[in-house]
């Protein structure tokens, strides 16, 4: 069973929730919105299209994997030179209120707001990995609202809690590189370097001459932190970026191979034991229609 996630373009400009709102703009072509302000911050995470976005005096041409954020109250609107060029992306507003729940838990939701609003920075690009990893936590979302299932409304809120953290983490991240080897524990550099090269070969011999530390000292670290073996965990990683890709719409024989899975059984055979299912019935229950499907 398909679900279809998408939602009919709208020239709306205010919130019906007082709290956020998400949707899935998939266009054949172009429908343009003249230039407006609204009082909710707005995420706009681009997919597909000729676009860029006027912001105040600023022009922002957009390639995908870009992240704008609007603060309210500012002057934007989209301006496209091919029109008739397919149009996507997610729109996601979320009110000052509701952000100002959220950074009385903890200020760490509030740092590419604050980018936004007080420094004048709107425009964040992701790569193709960590952007993967965005939409797998948006699809998320957008299904636990379409869903019907026990939980839904507690569920929904975690989503638009995870989402909002994890832009503020790798915003964050990508303003804070992580500082060499030694000045961190082994255990979190053995983890951002395993994340950072899934796509290669990652062995214990590899990671034991990357860290000069023996491969026996680094899979006791892994067992100690984790319950895991270094081999469990870079599979458990592979699966989630694979998994993340085809709610991505990335194809299936291609996420395989993109994220370090170096055939397709060996790929199956993970994927069936980690989540239950094929990655094709997986892809049948969770991901968005396919391009046929657009009307």
């Amino acid at each position: 069973m398909k679900k279809n996630l998408q939602t009919a373009f709208s020239t709306r400009q205010y919130m019906l929730s007082k709290d956020f709102e998400i949707y899935y703009y998939k266009e054949s072509r172009f429908s343009g919105v003249k230039s407006h302000t609204h009082d909710y911050y707005e995420f706009y995470f681009f997919l597909e299209g000729d676009i860029s976005m006027q912001i105040g005096g600023l022009l922002c041409p957009l390639k995908p994997g870009d992240v704008l954020l609007i603060p309210p109250h500012t002057m934007h609107h989209a301006v496209s030179r091919q029109p008739e060029q397919p149009y996507r992306r997610f729109v996601f507003w979320i009110s000052q209120d509701y952000l100002r729940q959220l950074c009385a838990l903890s200020p760490s939701y509030g740092y590419v707001f604050e980018q936004a609003q007080e420094n004048g920075r709107f425009l964040f690009h992701y790569d193709n990995v960590a952007f993967n990893a965005l939409q797998g936590k948006i699809f998320r979302l957008i299904e636990e609202i379409h869903s019907d299932r026990f939980g839904k409304e507690a569920q929904t809120t975690l989503c638009v809690s995870d989402l909002i953290l994890h832009l503020n983490r790798t915003i964050y991240e990508m303003d804070h590189p992580a500082t060499q080897p030694g000045e961190q524990s082994l255990y979190e550099n053995l983890i951002q370097y395993i994340e950072g090269h899934l796509e290669e070969e990652l062995t214990l011999d590899r990671l034991a001459g990357v860290f000069y530390v023996s491969k026996y000292h680094i899979a006791h670290v892994f067992k100690e932190h984790l319950g895991l073996s270094v081999h469990q965990y870079i599979t458990k990683k592979r699966l989630a970026m694979c998994r993340d890709a085809i709610l991505g719409n990335t194809g299936i024989s291609k996420a395989y191979l993109l994220y370090g899975f170096k055939d397709y059984s060996s790929f199956f055979r993970a994927f069936r034991k980690e989540y239950g299912i094929s990655p094709r019935e997986y892809k049948e229950l969770y991901t968005v229609v396919s391009k046929g499907a657009q009307s």
